[in-house]
């Protein structure tokens, strides 16, 4: 079996293709207008950050990538492939439930909440997807499952289960369990804002790994450190839509747009 960690990229796009590219995507809940058209590309092997005030549709637009919410309008691919629909001259069709699924398995997302399963422990946790959706065996699942622990810092608390765990601890075990899946991309929505301050930092150096791999890797975060430091890209977004992008140092540094400026000086 291979390293877990050997070939983390993903990034054997043809032809320098991006990894996610997103076209004038909208999504709205009712009457509430949630992303206005969201035009964005990321490259394989980057770290692309998402930074914007509370309700900028940042969570929103992470879950449209993997089609956990459907987009109104738009059109959104993910290493070449349409997320959630098929083409056929000018019609998109919504793929079946089985189909969506079947992509969704090559993107791996960690939530703000790590969504174990309580009555799991930890190793079991990581090998339930790889089991259950990829009908490995238990022993091939195990194997993969005892390096990802050693690779988050918790080889010592496999047999733990989740309330025995911080929740750094937890949070640690959810990317693994996401790697378990040998995802091509990792989408994190704020996976340390749950987190005590001091916990924080052992969850970013995770991710600070994932990213020396070289994963693809699309972060909403507020850690405006992380973002400097780690970040190839970032996005400031509000009200739905991209006020300004450029490398993280670049726009953190020297905003060029007001809000931009306004959202920076609160935060930094």
């Amino acid at each position: 079996m291979s390293s877990p960690m050997s070939d983390l990229a993903g990034g054997a796009t043809a032809g320098g293709r991006p990894m996610v590219k997103a076209e004038g995507v909208h999504k709205s809940f009712g009457t509430a207008h949630i992303l206005k058209g969201i035009d964005l590309e990321v490259a394989p092997r980057e770290v692309f950050c998402l930074i914007g005030p509370s309700g900028s549709g940042k969570s929103t637009f992470l879950r449209c990538v993997n089609h956990l919410e459907q987009i109104n309008a738009g059109r959104l691919w993910v290493d070449g492939e349409l997320i959630g629909y098929r083409q056929r001259g000018d019609k998109l069709y919504e793929l079946k439930d089985r189909e969506v699924a079947a992509k969704r398995r090559d993107i791996g997302m960690v939530f703000q909440r790590f969504n174990l399963f309580p009555h799991m422990t930890a190793i079991e946790n990581i090998m339930e997807g790889p089991v259950q959706v990829k009908r490995e065996s238990k022993a091939v699942a195990r194997e993969r499952a005892t390096a990802l622990l050693d690779r988050v810092g918790l080889s010592d608390k496999a047999g733990n289960y989740p309330a025995q765990l911080s929740g750094g601890q937890q949070q640690r075990v959810a990317i693994a369990r996401a790697l378990a899946m040998e995802p091509k991309l990792m989408l994190f929505d704020e996976p340390t804002s749950a987190l005590d301050p001091e916990l924080v930092g052992d969850v970013l150096d995770v991710m600070r790994g994932l990213a020396e791999d070289g994963m693809t890797m699309i972060v909403v975060t507020h850690e405006m450190g992380f973002a400097r430091e780690v970040g190839d890209a970032l996005v400031f977004m509000d009200d739905g839509a991209v006020v300004e992008s450029g490398h993280p140092r670049d726009v953190l540094g020297n905003p060029q747009h007001d809000r931009t400026k306004s959202f920076l000086s609160k935060v930094l």
